[in-house]
């Protein structure tokens, strides 16, 4: 865990004598390169035989087609949070600045007991609003990940559909099949549900905002999907504890707008190298 003090350059940014040190989870190296990105016909082709109960729908229906066709990618290196950003983390930045609270706070503070369970109740604005805070107060550049990048950091590049591997187990992440009825600290999974990298709850306990613009496959970082646009909606990854397991899918892709919250999305930092 990375602890940094605040910049107190500024005597107005003080909240109190102690002024209180802002706490990071790990950044992650991820080394980047190509992988394959969506879902491909051999992975719909495994989901109806392993979990038959709900992939033939989805595939009658067309529901995977927002998934594909999976094409290979590129990306570049960089880093990102092994966590999403907790309450307690977000809370210091609530107390810094008097922004407006998360939905379910009440009395200026986050649920009792639940510090270390990810934030939710954001809206991709909150989000921005958080990481234009800590950039200047750790002069950092951190930002939310690209799809992509949020992508290749949960399945790494042997395509595997759950961070773990390719068959789905209720013991490595927070889904409805868990009957956790809420998110779960962060980590509580580890390090059996982590990905390749080392990054956990990729899938499960709290969907997580992108950076991108949700359109048609294949991605492109240069066709306008990374421009920001509030009349746009934009990519959520990872399926949450109030969902089932056919959205905790490493390629499984929603679209939320940047101005909706919900206490099943959080969300977590990246940064380039």
């Amino acid at each position: 865990m990375i602890y940094r003090k605040m910049d107190k350059t500024d005597e107005k940014d003080k909240v109190s004598e102690e002024t209180p040190r802002i706490r990071l989870p790990n950044l992650l190296l991820i080394p980047g390169g190509e992988f394959l990105m969506g879902t491909g016909d051999v992975d719909v082709t495994h989901l109806q035989l392993k979990e038959s109960d709900w992939a033939y729908d989805w595939y009658d229906n067309d529901l995977f087609l927002n998934e594909q066709p999976q094409h290979i990618v590129m990306v570049k290196p960089f880093k990102i949070f092994q966590f999403p950003v907790t309450n307690e983390e977000y809370h210091t930045f609530v107390w810094d600045t008097g922004y407006r609270l998360p939905k379910g706070w009440q009395s200026f503070t986050y649920p009792q007991e639940e510090g270390n369970h990810p934030v939710t109740g954001v809206s991709k604005k909150d989000a921005e609003a958080y990481i234009k805070w800590i950039n200047s107060r750790l002069r950092m550049n951190f930002r939310l990940p690209t799809e992509a990048e949020w992508e290749l950091a949960s399945r790494g590049t042997d395509g595997r559909i759950y961070p773990w591997g390719n068959t789905f187990d209720p013991w490595r992440c927070n889904t409805s099949e868990s009957m956790k009825k809420g998110t779960t600290p962060v980590g509580l999974y580890s390090p059996g549900g982590d990905s390749v990298y080392g990054a956990a709850d990729m899938v499960g306990n709290v969907w997580e905002w992108t950076s991108s613009i949700l359109k048609p496959y294949p991605y492109r970082v240069d066709d306008g999907r990374e421009n920001q646009n509030s009349n746009e909606r934009y990519v959520i990854r990872g399926g949450a504890w109030y969902y089932s397991r056919k959205l905790a899918r490493c390629a499984c892709r929603e679209g939320m707008s940047s101005e909706q919250s919900s206490d099943s999305i959080g969300f977590r930092l990246a940064c380039d190298l």
